[in-house]
This record gives C-alpha cells, sequence and structure tokens, in this order.
C-alpha cells in the first residue's frame, strides 16, 4: 500500500470513525445508519471514480442499511464482561465485541461492494438477496438461538444472531454469483471493525483504569469506526470494479436520497432529539422546560436546513466530486450539531470529545482538498482465504494478550460482569 492511498483510506477511516462516536449520543439502528451513511459517502468522496459520484445516493444507502442493521445488536452486557477482573470472562468479552464488530463491518461493507458491482449487464438481484438474507436471517436466530441455546448476551436480545444469519446469506450469494470483489469488501471490513470494538474495549478499559478525565466509551466508539472504516476502504480500493457510466433512474436517487437525507434524521429525531428527550437527558438544571423546548427547535431548524439544502443542490440525477463533498460535510456536520444540542449545548454544557468530532471534520477537509489516489496500482479479485485466516488467528490471539493485560492492570471495575462462574 502506497503512502498516498493510505491517506485516502485515513480519509474514510476518520470519517466513519467520527460519526460512530457521534452515533453513540442516539444509539440504535437509527442512529448507525447515519454514520455509515456518512462512512460511504467519504469513500466515494475521495475515490476519483467519477463513475461512483453518480451513484452516492445508492451507496450511501446501502451503507446506512448495512452498517446501521448492527445496530439491533445489544452489546452492553458483553461490554461488561471485558471489564471483567478474570481471564476467562474478559477474554469472552473481548472476543464476542470481534464477533459484533465483525457482523456490522461484514453487512456494511457487503453491501457498499455489492452496489459498486451492479451494473446494467450485471444486476445484483436485490429481491433474491433480501430475500434470502431474510430467511437466513431468521433460520440464524431460531437455530442457534433457540435450537442450540447458544446465548451470548443473557438476558438481553440475542440479535446478533439474526444478523449472522443474514451476513452468511449474503455471502453465500455473493458466491454463487461470483461476485469476489464485495466479498472482499465485507471480509476486510468485518476484521476491521471486529478488531476495533475488542481493542477499543481494552482501550475502555485502560482510560478507566488510569482514570482518564475522557468519555472512554467513546473512545471504544472512535475505534470500532475507525477499523471498520479503514478495512472497508482498503476492501473497495485494493479491489477490482467494473466501470459503470450509467446514471441511476431519476426516481431511483430520488427515493434514495429521501430515505437518506429524511427518512433516517426523521427516525433520529423522533426516537431522541423531542421535546421529552431533551426534558430527560438534561436532567435537573435551570430553566429546564424553556432550554429543552430551545434545543428542539434548534435541531427542527437545523434538519429542515439540511433537508432543503440537499434536494435543492443535489436535484438533477448526475454529479461531480463537489456535489458529493456538499452531501458528506452537511451530512457530517449537521449530525455533530445535533450530538452538541443532546447533551446539553443550550445549557452551556460542552464536552471535549465533540471539540474533538470538530477537529477531525477540519482535518477531514483539508486532506480531501489534497486529492489523494485512493485506488491501488495492482488490485485484484481474488479471494485470500490463506492470509484472512492468518489474520484472524492474530487478531484473535492479540485480543487474548489484551485481556491478560487487562486483568492484570485493575482489580474489581464497576458495571463488570462474569458470563462464566469462577471461583
Amino acid at each position: 500500500m502506497e503512502k498516498k492511498q493510505g491517506l485516502s483510506i485515513l480519509i474514510v477511516a476518520m470519517s466513519l470513525a467520527t460519526a460512530w462516536a457521534i452515533r453513540g449520543q442516539f444509539g440504535h439502528e437509527q442512529g448507525a445508519a447515519w454514520a455509515g451513511g456518512i462512512g460511504a459517502l467519504a469513500l466515494v468522496m475521495v475515490s476519483q471514480r467519477k463513475d461512483w459520484y453518480n451513484k452516492m445516493m445508492l451507496i450511501a444507502l446501502a451503507s446506512a442499511i448495512g452498517w446501521g442493521a448492527g445496530g439491533m445488536i445489544s452489546y452492553g452486557q458483553v461490554v461488561g464482561y471485558g471489564r471483567a477482573d478474570n481471564f476467562i470472562n474478559a477474554f469472552y468479552g473481548l472476543s464476542m465485541l470481534f464477533v459484533i464488530g465483525a457482523l456490522f463491518g461484514l453487512l456494511g461493507g457487503g453491501l457498499v461492494g455489492l452496489v459498486l458491482d451492479s451494473t446494467p449487464k450485471n444486476k445484483v438481484k436485490w429481491g433474491r438477496l433480501i430475500s434470502e438474507m431474510t430467511a437466513g436471517g431468521l433460520i440464524g436466530y431460531f437455530f442457534l438461538v433457540e435450537q442450540i441455546g447458544f446465548y451470548m448476551t443473557p438476558p438481553r436480545s440475542e440479535a446478533w444472531a439474526v444478523i449472522l444469519g443474514a451476513g452468511l446469506a449474503m455471502l453465500w450469494y455473493m458466491a454463487r454469483e461470483k461476485r469476489n470483489s464485495p466479498i472482499r469488501v465485507a471480509i476486510f471490513s468485518a476484521l476491521g471493525a471486529g478488531f476495533g470494538f475488542g481493542f477499543g474495549n481494552f482501550l475502555q478499559v485502560l482510560g478507566n483504569v488510569l482514570e482518564i478525565d475522557f468519555n472512554m466509551w467513546n473512545v471504544m466508539e472512535y475505534s470500532i469506526g475507525f477499523f471498520g472504516g479503514s478495512g472497508m476502504a482498503y476492501g473497495v480500493f485494493s479491489s477490482v470494479w467494473p466501470k459503470d457510466d450509467a446514471v441511476p433512474e431519476k426516481w431511483v436517487n430520488r427515493v434514495s436520497m429521501f430515505l437518506v437525507a429524511v427518512f433516517i434524521p426523521l427516525i433520529v429525531f423522533r426516537e431522541s432529539l423531542t421535546r421529552e428527550h431533551f426534558m430527560k437527558r438534561l436532567g435537573d438544571i435551570p430553566n429546564l422546560e424553556s432550554i429543552a423546548t430551545i434545543s428542539t427547535w434548534f435541531v427542527v431548524i437545523v434538519l429542515l436546513a439540511m433537508i432543503i439544502s440537499i434536494f435543492v443542490k443535489l436535484k438533477r440525477p448526475a454529479y461531480n466530486k463537489s456535489d458529493v463533498m456538499f452531501f458528506f460535510f452537511i451530512y457530517l456536520i449537521v449530525y455533530t450539531l445535533l450530538s452538541y444540542s443532546i447533551t446539553g449545548l443550550f445549557a452551556g454544557k460542552t464536552e471535549l470529545n465533540h471539540h474533538l468530532y470538530v477537529i477531525n471534520i477540519i482535518v477531514i477537509y483539508f486532506l480531501v482538498r489534497k486529492n489523494y489516489p485512493a485506488v491501488f496500482s495492482n488490485i485484484t479479485d481474488k479471494l485470500e482465504t490463506k492470509p484472512w485466516a492468518v489474520y484472524l488467528i492474530g487478531i484473535i490471539l492479540f485480543l487474548a494478550i489484551l485481556s491478560l493485560i487487562a486483568i492484570n492492570i485493575h482489580g474489581e471495575l464497576g458495571g463488570s460482569h462474569n458470563r462464566f462462574p469462577v471461583n
């Protein structure tokens, strides 16, 4: 990998990492979907593939769906296992976070790869794929959870099994259709996001032990986004893709734009940003009701301004790089403003991690203007199963070492759990 391609991957990694850290304020599928859309837009923005600019809405939607679907997985309990003071539970926590992170990346990267690989002459059969992934999700859940009784996060939801089944069905579809490049993106995204989640949990524990005055949960979220984004970008930029100069039909772009720029933000608003949510989140502060009202109206105005500007600016079906940059930065900046708001901007409360989001955005802006090459000089569509196995074993061994380090630098931590009994 050349240095300049590495800088393009860095832009995607920082973009998804910043968005995923912001996602921590909103959570669930809708928050992950917004972050996933941002990661995909960053990918298109640095790609210098003009034929991908026209498909940015579809690529952003696929990423939002893929990364967002993983948002149904409950992992709070698993994070607690990683904070245990004994090896078996700490290693179980970090390794299961690897699995959960890998599931986020598998669907997120895989669906992005499928959109990039779909052309008028070789279309992805989306109806068949969605049906197979739905069936795979149901089969995966009922086989692993209901029949075998494998519980990763008792007593919480075991929705991870749904995502696993859907992801395996997606890979099986790709293999039958000989879509090797999307498989590569799915695998590299999974390895990156899985490593990022397990490693991020260790960083969280380390920060708590050292009593660092910072939101260490946010560090863990940034980690999964950074390494997941790196894996997705590496998979895309090192793979072979068909050239597709066809412009998506106007209705396809409009529907995709509506889902990404309107539907997802409205769900985030309904689930996290109404006046009632501000009343709960801001707690016992002076003038709570008026601040909650002001915050809500600020959010409404910002969202409306974003939606109107996107639909006005991007009303034509064909796009260029400046259009992608516009969509990317307004989508990310608005997400950042919403995060500032929900944590108490109008109550005079701001947190250091939010200022770091802004610094990330500024760095991304200046890096993008350099027009670094993204696609590697040597690209391939070969499935490198042996190196992937080595990477997987290496990650598991590394997480085992981190678990040993963690249990030897702390005693009992708040929020820790034991999945397995210890003497």
